[in-house]
């Protein structure tokens, strides 16, 4: 199966600018979207061989995440069952028999870091989240984590130190996420790639691929033999994120 994530950065526009040509060239079987900022009804496509599952902010323009799969689901869910971090519509889960999707939008912990509290107990209230879905059958999330990780993860590490993305706060729930029982999946096959996710759109940073990896496909240990590949797709450039794949030989029936 392929699995792709993206980031579009406001869906309106992405569409202007060709997504979905480039989402029929990538012919994903699942694909999680982040940052729609879309209210109910505001677009419509016609993706006749995909099931669309849509969660939207409460207000307006703001967040959103969805889902395309051709493969129906058991059952979807909207949020984490937190009411505090379910209203900017940030995660879908889809149940599959043999595992589950959850596609995912981290909160930004802003320029002067004034919601990195928030951002913290939205990273503890996922992980919890997640490692009880972990409990019944096995997880893969896709989407942005709004994380590097590590040093290797931004081009940048010295000049970001406590910034937003790159706060020991941040990092260490990453780790902790991973510790809870899931692979990073593209740090475990390309363990020395300086690859980036996401550029920002000023000073030409990503002619100069001054970047950072935002984004993730993480999977549990129980998945781990079934992936074949992870990529970062950043020729592709409709949004200041790029796709990214997972390729895994599991069934989702």
């Amino acid at each position: 199966m392929k699995f792709v994530s993206w980031n579009v950065n406001g869906f309106r526009r992405c569409l202007r600018h060709g997504f979905l040509d480039t989402f029929l060239d990538l012919d994903p079987d699942i694909f999680g979207m982040q940052d729609t900022r879309l209210s109910p009804k505001e677009v419509k496509i016609d993706l006749t061989e995909y099931y669309q599952y849509w969660n939207f902010s409460e207000e307006k323009r703001y967040d959103g995440a969805a889902v395309f799969t051709k493969i129906k689901p058991l059952a979807v869910y909207n949020g984490i069952g937190i009411p505090e971090f379910d209203r900017e519509g940030r995660t879908i889960t889809l149940e599959f028999p043999k595992f589950y999707y959850v596609n995912t939008f981290a909160p930004y912990a802003g320029e002067q870091l004034q919601r990195l509290d928030f951002r913290v107990m939205w990273a503890q209230a996922f992980r919890n989240y997640v490692t009880k879905l972990a409990n019944n059958k096995p997880v893969i999330i896709g989407g942005d984590m709004s994380v590097a990780h590590d040093e290797i993860d931004l081009a940048e590490p010295e000049k970001n130190k406590n910034h937003a993305g790159f706060t020991g706060d941040e990092r260490k729930e990453f780790t902790e996420l991973l510790n809870a029982g899931f692979e990073d999946t593209f740090r475990t096959l390309h363990p020395k790639d300086e690859a980036y996710t996401y550029w920002s759109r000023h000073d030409n940073a990503r002619d100069k691929n001054i970047g950072e990896r935002l984004d993730y496909f993480l999977v549990s240990h129980a998945l781990t033999d079934k992936v074949e590949g992870s990529d970062i797709l950043n020729n592709i450039d409709e949004s200041d994120h790029c796709p990214i794949e997972l390729n895994m030989d599991i069934k989702a029936e």
